[in-house]
This record gives structure tokens, sequence and C-alpha cells, in this order.
């Protein structure tokens, strides 16, 4: 078996070269910092990059130092970083909006203007366009296809929706499609409404009665306008079905990769070392594995140090040597369960340590991109923490 490489170096390489990078996980990683800290460090190198979360918290705007962002990329000042960017060096950050850009990707599929106006003042399309299942990952692909496909960024860094299941983002546009699929309703929809409108063509007592009941629960007009929005996006389907298939074919692509941002927490690489097994099932590029917060055993650290004797209060140095067995505990637990995620995974993760401070401004970032990239500590006075996320 020829040897892994060295997973740092492979991570460089891809912030040079790769158009797309997705950053994936679950919650509480710091997997919004690990994505702005790609994107910084890419910057710096020269390359003109879009940093696009789609979690709607402050997270990705508390890291970068600024109060908040929207739905429209935000320059990024770096030129006050020592070293300033290479050249044409750029970064702008923006975060998702699910329902301007569901709007934008309706406008796109309509015939007609008529027909465009009838769904975006549809009720239950206003109501429920930014919450149907699957639709912030959905519309997150649709936006990455939209930002790649331009010349405006060399790299575009995707942090992805922290939650329990990151397949979630993966599966988004089956379960979207299925959903808008309007083959699904017809069998209840269209033998009562066309269009919008009540047909009353109820040739049973038991139609009959379930339109009564569905009156009684619903409205009939809520049927109505439930029925008219299936029945529009009867005829865009396939457009959208086009879209993504054509997303699908970009996270495939060579020049897209997928970082996959974890704990040392046993369950948390078992859901890590799960993701990785469905990427490779689907055919997407895999990048490299981040551990992030990892507890380093004290006694190693320690060791060849020079410190001089210090005479402690016997209760203290009891306590303290009791603090350090729980530490020492506590990283080999780690660094067993890392192993394990080498083994399976056959990859080498990259392992940022535990640190006191989160990062909030762009030189957290970058001294946070340090750690990742070269294994150092932070400046001295400055130990920036991945916000979770």
């Amino acid at each position: 078996m020829a040897p892994r490489q060295d997973p740092r170096a492979v991570l460089d390489r891809a912030l040079s070269t790769r158009r797309v990078l997705v950053v994936a996980g679950s919650g509480g990683v710091g997997k919004t910092t690990t994505a702005a800290a790609l994107a910084v460090r890419a910057a710096r190198a020269g390359r003109r990059v879009l940093v696009c979360t789609i979690d709607p918290s402050r997270r990705l705007a508390t890291s970068l130092g600024l109060h908040s962002l929207s739905g429209r990329p935000r320059p990024i000042e770096l030129r006050k970083l020592s070293p300033p960017p290479v050249d044409r060096g750029a970064l702008s950050a923006m975060v998702l909006d699910v329902k301007s850009t569901f709007d934008d990707l309706v406008t796109r599929h309509t015939p007609d203007q008529a027909a465009r106006d009838r769904i975006l003042e549809n009720r239950y399309y206003r109501h429920v366009s930014a919450a149907l299942a699957g639709s912030h990952e959905y519309m997150a692909m649709e936006k990455l296809l939209e930002l790649s496909a331009g010349e405006r960024y060399d790299l575009v860094v995707l942090d992805t929706p922290p939650t329990r299941h990151a397949l979630d983002f993966l599966e988004a546009p089956d379960r979207l499609m299925a959903f808008l699929d309007a083959s699904i309703l017809r069998w209840f929809l269209k033998p009562y409404f066309a269009a919008g409108g009540l047909t009353l063509k109820v040739a049973t007592r038991t139609g009959a009665i379930a339109l009564r009941l569905a009156d009684r629960f619903l409205g009939l007009q809520f049927l109505a306008d439930l029925s008219e929005f299936f029945l529009a996006f009867e005829g865009m389907y396939a457009g959208f079905k086009d879209r993504a298939a054509r997303v699908y074919a970009l996270l495939r692509d060579p020049s897209s990769s997928f970082v996959l941002v974890t704990g040392p927490q046993p369950l948390a690489l078992e859901e890590g070392l799960y993701f990785h097994r469905r990427l490779r099932e689907k055919g997407m590029p895999f990048l490299a594995f981040v551990v992030n917060r990892v507890h380093l055993d004290p006694a190693r650290e320690l060791r060849g140090s020079r410190s001089g004797r210090v005479r402690l209060d016997p209760e203290l140095a009891a306590r303290l040597a009791e603090t350090l067995r729980e530490q020492q505990v506590l990283a080999a637990v780690e660094r067993r369960a890392i192993a394990r995620l080498e083994v399976d995974s056959r990859e080498r993760p990259v392992l940022v340590p535990e640190l006191e401070q989160d990062v909030h401004d762009l030189r957290g970032l970058v001294e946070f991109g340090d750690l990742i990239f070269e294994g150092r500590p932070a400046a001295a006075g400055r130990r920036p923490r991945a916000v979770a996320s």
C-alpha cells in the first residue's frame, strides 16, 4: 500500500487549485471557524475567495469580527493583516438567504410573467418556501452552482448547516424533488381543483365526505392555494431536477472537494467516518479530516522542558497531580478514538488542539489556520478556540 500523504500538504494544495470546498460535519465542532480560516488562508495566498454559510446564526460573522452578514457577498478587508494578501487575493462572505434563492430559482424556471407571479404570490408558497424539507440544503447547492459558474471567484468555500446528521446536505435535492413532484398529490388535488379553482367534480359519496372534512379542518382556500402551488410547480419540475443533477455533477467534479470537520469524541468521529463512507459511495471527492479541539497529554508537552523546581503546598500538589492524570486519561481516550478513525478510513487526519479563546477576528482566523496547516501554537497571549458550529 502506498504511504498516505501528509493531510496538511494535501489541504494546502487544494486551497490553490480547487474551485469548490464543502466543509461538512456535525454541530459544535468548529466547522464554521474552520471554513472561515481556510477561506482567509486562500485569499491571503492570492485567490479571490467567497465563504458562504447556510447557518443563519452569526457564527461566521463573529469569527470574521463582524456584527452581521447578509444574503449578498460582503468584501472583507484583509489589507491590515501582516503580511497582506498576495496580488489580487480578496475575500468576501455571505449568509444564504433561502427565500430569495428560492424566488430566483422560480423566476428562472417559470415560462412567463403570469406563471411567475402566480407562484410568488401564492400564500402557501410564501409561508413554506423557506421551510420545505431540504430547502436550506438544496438552495445552498443552487447558490453554490451559481457562484462557482462565474468568473468572479476562484474558490467558493461552503459552510454546510450544523446538523445531527451531516448526510442531510447530500440527500436534500432528492427529498425536495420528491416533495415538489406534483404526481405525489395529483391523485388527491386534481379531482377537486384545476389551476387553483374548485371544480366541484365530486362523483362519489366518499369524495364528498373527503371534501367536507378538508374544508372543515383546512379550509377550501388553503386547498386552493396548495393545489395551485403544486400544479404550478408541475411545469417546472424538470428544470429543478436538471439543476439538481448539475449540482451533483459539480460536487463530483475533481475541482470540488469535501473537508470533514469533527471532534475527538468517539461518537463525533463515528459520524465523521460514516459520512466519509457515504461520500465514497456517492463518488464525491474527499479531501481531509480535520479533528478539532484535541486534548494534548500535558506530560508529553512538558517532557524535555527546562523549568526549574517549584515548591508547592502538598494539598495543592496533590490536586494538580490529579488534574494531570485526568488530562492524560482524556488525551489517551481521544488518541485511541482518532487512531481507529485513521485505520477505518485509511486517511491521516489533521489534528487541531483544544485552545482557550474563541476566534472573533481575522487575526484569530490566521492563527487558527496556522494551527491547521503548520501545527504550531498561536502567538503568545492569543490562543484562539474554534467557535462551536
